[in-house]
Formats: C-alpha cells, structure tokens, sequence
C-alpha cells in the first residue's frame, strides 16, 4: 500500500494568545503558488519580530502564496502625563518676560493660574518609558509555532485528500494505457494488411516505381505508426507518479513536470493511433491527465 504523504497548499489557521499585557491574534492562509510568497501584515514597535517571522514560516512552508497576520490590543492603564521641568521653566521665563514688559508700559496682568500654564506647549509630556519587547516576542513566536503546526495539519490532511484523487487518477492512466496497449496489438494485422495492399496498388499502377523503395517508404510509415514506445513511457511515467506519492517533502513542482510528460505521450498516441478505438483511449487519457493536472496544482 502507498503511503500517501503529499501536502496541500491550501490551508488556514488561527491562534490566541495573551500575556505581558498584551492580547494577540495570529491568523495564517495560503492558496497555490509557482514558489513562496509570503505576505506580512504585522504591527510596529517590537523589535525583530518580521525577521524571526520570516524565518519561521520559511522553515515549515516550502511553496504557496501565504498570508500571516498579526493583531495586538494592549491592556492597562494609559500612562499617566509628567511635566517637563526644561519646558516648565521656559514657559515661566517667557510669562516673567511678558508680565514685565507689560508693568513698563502701565498695564497690570493678572496671574495665570497653575492650570493655565499646565496647558502651554512643552510643559506637559506623555509618561511613556521604553519597554523591553523581548519577553513579549518570545512569546509571540511561541505561540507562531503552534499557529504553524495547526496550519500544517490541515494542508496535510488536505493532501491526504488530494492524494487519494491523483492516486485513483494514476491508476485509471495506467488502466487506459493497458487498454492502449491491447487496441495496438489488435490493430497490428489490419495495419500490415493495409501495407501491402497499398505496396500492391502503387507497383501495379506505376510500373517505374522501385519496387525496393517503395517498400523502405511503407516500413518507415509503419514504423511512424508503432506506439510501442508511447506506451512504454506512460508505464514509465505511471510509475514516477506512484513514487512521487510516496515521496517526503515539496513535490509539487515535480508532478507539474511529470504532467507535461504525461500529455506529451498521450498527443502523440492520438496523432499516431490510425485506429478509432485507439484514438479514443488516446482521448480518454487526456481527460484524465486534464484532470489531474489541475488536483496536481494544490500540491506543495
């Protein structure tokens, strides 16, 4: 029995978590992709984080546009305002100015009250001392390793299920090419009938024909016809695919390649079949392989 370890690039996941303060939201998806492409959406203010992030994903995900997302909402109390004593002082000194020059031209201010001057700019600044985010990112990194294993799970599971597809889709190509094969060797005495009869109708109406290379002509068409190595491929073929199944890691790209080779013999079984019932197996086997080029294309 295969064991089936293909991975889906397709997959979601999402993790809570909560600590220094802080509640946090990680949110991970990913749909098909040629290569990695990953999309960060993250907060600003903790040092390090998109770099550890990136190495993060880097190292579990192999292929698939991915978009990881971080959300953050802070608990507390705001920071409660201090005053400024450089800028406290300039504002006297300032008011001290205004207040004297208006005493030399006879004209009397009144006081202004402490909360008056609380209000001028720069004496009055936000209490916000700078905070380690170390412990914080720690633990959000923590947290990213569990998202990412939840993440993986289900693009495995998902590959589980497409694994199941192909390996039905593997075998029906390895069934049609049987079929081929069959149809091919049935054809074979109708095909060598027709030969001759067509050697017999061009000697008997050209008398000038060489009879030696007419004959090398209808042996290179018959030669043209065989699909012996077609078939022989796509058994080649169905094998790679069932190995490629079992196979650890990103085959995706592999499978891509192994689908090209697969329409490849199947085009030429249909330009070279010269038989109905060949060129509909010929037909059939394109459908499939359509089919499961498409299901090959969730693969990592």
């Amino acid at each position: 029995m295969v064991n089936h370890t293909l991975v889906s690039m397709t997959g979601f996941a999402e993790r809570l978590g909560s600590g220094f303060g802080t509640d946090w939201v990680w949110e991970i998806r990913s749909v098909n992709g040629k290569g990695l492409d990953l999309r960060l959406r993250l907060p600003e203010g903790i040092e390090g984080l998109e770099a550890a992030v990136r190495a993060a994903v880097s190292a579990k995900v192999a292929r698939g546009n991915v978009t990881l997302g971080l959300k953050l909402a802070r608990g507390g109390e705001a920071a409660a305002p201090r005053v400024n004593a450089t800028g406290l002082a300039a504002a006297l000194d300032a008011l001290a100015v205004v207040t004297r020059t208006a005493a030399e031209r006879g004209l009397d201010l009144r006081t202004p009250a402490a909360s008056e001057i609380l209000t001028l700019r720069g004496v009055l600044e936000s209490a916000a001392p700078e905070e380690d985010t170390a412990p914080l990112l720690a633990a959000l990194l923590a947290d990213l390793d569990r998202a990412l294993a939840a993440f993986n799970a289900m693009r495995a599971a998902e590959g589980q299920a497409l694994a199941t597809v192909i390996a039905s889709q593997i075998g029906r190509i390895a069934d049609l090419a049987d079929q081929a094969r069959t149809a091919a060797d049935a054809r074979r005495p109708q095909m060598e009938q027709t030969l001759r009869d067509n050697l017999a109708r061009v000697l008997a109406g050209a008398a000038e024909a060489d009879p030696a290379r007419v004959a090398q002509e209808l042996a290179l068409l018959a030669v043209k016809s065989d699909v012996t190595e077609e078939l022989d491929r796509l058994a080649a073929h169905v094998a790679a695919a069932n190995r490629l199944l079992a196979e650890k890691g990103a085959v995706g790209r592999k499978f891509d390649f192994l689908m090209q080779e697969f329409m490849r013999e199947a085009n030429t079984l249909c330009s070279k079949s010269g038989n109905a019932e060949l060129t509909r197996i010929g037909l059939d086997l394109k459908t499939v392989i359509d089919q499961m080029r498409e299901q090959v294309q969730n693969v990592e």
